[in-house]
């Protein structure tokens, strides 16, 4: 026993020298936590907009509550990873109704944005913490019409704020896109996104990277719900046609949307197949082309998906109907949405789990919903600390094998950004820069290299706002990349 024991330890020892530095995790889910206590209704929102963001261990939930006799806006946050919550945090304070809650985070900056009935019909509110949430400023009003706009959802990227919402001052209802370019303190005019003489067009979703703006929405103008989609490539100064992304006799609705670099992803309610199931979509070329859509679900009665995505990894989390209630389930992708590992069915009550979203921080996957469980509606909250698949390779260095010019970052930009380019060999290096006429800014880089990773830094501060190139010239390889300066 003991030579065995012996043998084991060495043959352990061995696999793991062999596996070098690498750590993988693997995944945990922990116990439900309820996050409010009233005799009122307490909900998240029904557009299929985010009401969880997080960055690193702070963690922001949003959602709508009548303890006060009617609707307002509630906040509450966690600066420990999810072990501890502080106190609900009252956000909207008048007479009328204030619904719909959508949330997002860049770095400090967390912004909420909802719809309001103060002014006597739903118009866009905002607000916005510029300290992680510890602090808020005062309502912000956005629209200003004589119809309703409602159900609105958030992205924001930097200093990029964006939301989008279902507007009915056209006559029909269409989709509306505002954003802001200095984190939400100023809002350029309102964008009208869609024009057709269908009668509904709702549940907006939006996400951004970088000066790519992706939306997508639900359309009635085939005769019955269809997915579309549609991009902006300069952080929403102009937009490309719609796209219609499924064309069956069903009704495909609720979409919600998540992108990270180059790679779009979007899930949505469906029942082609005469049942409700979830179904999802795919673009590796931001947005240009689509792969076929998959069903994801083969249940009947699956709704109101929520999706997020880091790195290789994307999030799905939606709900599933059972003849007497409503559970919450979850599925995940480590390989960009190419291949689905199995459903995770995450609570277990006798009531009612609905209306759910999902965020992701560092190796952990948020979960927030609305539940029944107490006797009255109250939100939930339930995390996996490892769910967010990671492979670290420690002490590796591979030398660079080709040529390449990253997207500068941030983009866009005010007053400076960063520009990452890699060398595989030695090599003469130029990169300069551009105006949109093609003439030459600056030189930033005219030197011989070795082989290795560089980042340069482009100074902006007497330039005016515009579009503007760099460029990498070194023997025969040329990259040209565009970038965005908004002061």
């Amino acid at each position: 026993m003991k030579y065995l024991h012996h043998f084991l330890s060495v043959m352990i020892l061995f696999l793991f020298t062999l596996l070098g530095n690498i750590s993988i995790t693997f995944s945990q889910w922990q116990n439900d936590v309820r996050l409010t206590n009233d005799p009122g209704w307490s909900t998240t929102s029904f557009n299929n907009a985010w009401c969880i963001a997080s960055n690193g261990d702070t963690i922001h939930v949003v959602w709508y509550d009548n303890r006060d006799g009617n609707y307002e806006i509630y906040y509450k946050r966690s600066v420990d990873g999810g072990s501890n919550w502080e106190s609900d945090l009252r956000l909207t304070n008048n007479s009328a109704s204030s619904e719909m809650p959508s949330i997002s985070v860049s770095g400090s900056f967390v912004h909420i944005v909802w719809y309001d009935f103060r002014d006597g019909n739903n118009e866009i509110y905002y607000n916005r913490s510029t300290d992680s949430g510890t602090s808020w400023g005062l309502d912000i009003r956005l629209t200003n019409q004589s119809s309703n706009s409602d159900y609105p959802c958030i992205s924001a990227s930097g200093n990029n704020v964006n939301i989008v919402w279902r507007d009915g001052r056209d006559g029909n209802w269409e989709i509306y896109y505002k954003n802001s370019t200095d984190g939400g303190l100023n809002w350029n005019a309102d964008v009208r996104l869609t024009n057709s003489n269908s009668q509904l067009r709702t549940n907006p979703s939006i996400c951004v990277y970088n000066a790519n703006v992706h939306v997508s929405w639900y359309d009635f103008r085939d005769g019955n719900g269809e997915i579309y989609y549609k991009r902006s490539t300069d952080a929403g100064i102009s937009w490309e046609a719609d796209t219609r992304l499924t064309n069956n006799s069903a009704s495909s609705i609720s979409p919600s949307i998540a992108v990270s670099n180059s790679s779009v992803h979007i899930v949505f309610q469906d029942d082609r197949d005469g049942a409700h199931k979830i179904f999802y979509i795919r673009s590796t070329d931001d947005g240009i082309n689509w792969e076929q859509e998959v069903s994801l679900t083969e249940d009947d009665s699956s709704f109101l998906p929520s999706v997020a995505i880091s790195g290789l990894n994307v999030h799905l989390v939606w709900a599933f109907e059972y003849p007497l209630n409503r559970e919450i389930f979850y599925k995940r992708s480590t390989d960009e949405g190419s291949t689905w590992e199995e459903n995770v069915r995450l609570t277990n009550a006798p009531s009612e789990g609905w209306l759910p979203s999902v965020s992701v921080s560092s190796s952990t996957v948020h979960i927030l919903w609305r539940d029944g469980r107490d006797g009255n509606y109250e939100i939930y909250y339930k995390q996996n600390p490892t769910g967010n698949v990671t492979v670290i390779e420690d002490n590796i260095t591979t030398p660079p094998v080709a040529f390449k010019l990253e997207q500068n970052y941030p983009n866009p930009f005010n007053p400076s950004t960063k520009i990452k380019y890699v060398i595989p060999q030695l090599s003469q290096v130029q990169i300069k820069m551009f105006d949109v006429l093609g003439k030459e800014i600056e030189t930033l880089v005219n030197e011989e290299k070795p082989a290795g990773t560089y980042e340069v830094e482009f100074k902006a501060a007497s330039l005016p706002s515009g579009v503007y190139f760099y460029q990498l010239k070194t023997g025969d390889y040329v990259n040209t990349k565009k970038m965005l300066l908004m002061k």
